[in-house]
């Protein structure tokens, strides 16, 4: 059976209005509309799978649960790395599932996301708002990746390949705050499991 790999990249967009209007300029169409994400990342409390390159995670979206398991990444201008999903009942369950088997939270980050796409393109487009701004992630074929990005005015240098994790840990240490779980609401929890390894 053929390894699915997961290739991608994030952009940083101004804002959300923006963003739309440039996806509809292009004929980009809503696909899946805006909906709250709480992505929940485990890990084992060694940080075993952060230490090799792996995720795991559960993500609730609306009434949708899906658990993803990621791979190493391959070093290259865009993300891409093994990706394994299913869906699942719901969160609660699933995220107490793995807690049995000795994976628990490590890292929460919430987001809103619009998904979006063309007729027949071998890619999709997501518009992401986070605590920390608002991203585009396209996902798909590098050369449609390559394509899509010039198509929206976007160079090569303009990649995002890091997580929202390390994007947010990133941001925390520039704007001199701990860093925590990145959520839009100000209460924080401690630092999560991944910043005290």
């Amino acid at each position: 059976m053929k390894t699915p790999i997961e290739t991608e990249i994030k952009l940083r967009v101004e804002s959300v209005p923006k963003a739309r209007a440039l996806l509809r300029r292009h004929g980009f169409t809503v696909i899946a509309p805006r909906v709250f994400e709480q992505n929940l990342v485990l890990d084992d409390n060694q940080g075993s799978l952060r230490e090799r390159g792996l995720l795991l995670r559960v993500r609730g979206a609306g009434k949708i649960t899906t658990c993803t398991f990621k791979g190493v990444e391959t070093p290259g201008r865009h993300k891409s790395r093994e990706e394994r999903e299913f869906r699942a009942d719901d969160l609660e369950s699933c995220v107490a599932f793995f807690a049995a088997l000795g994976f628990r939270e490590a890292f929460r980050y919430e987001k809103y996301r619009t998904e979006f796409a063309r007729d027949r393109e071998p890619g999709h487009v997501t518009l992401d708002e986070t605590p920390i701004g608002v991203f585009m992630e396209l996902e798909g074929t590098a050369a449609w990746i390559d394509r899509t990005a010039k198509l929206l005015g976007f160079p090569n240098e303009a990649y995002i390949t890091l997580s929202y994790g390390r994007l947010y840990q990133n941001w925390c240490l520039e704007k001199g705050v701990d860093v925590a779980d990145m959520r839009f609401h100000s209460g924080r929890r401690n630092a999560p499991l991944w910043s005290r390894l």
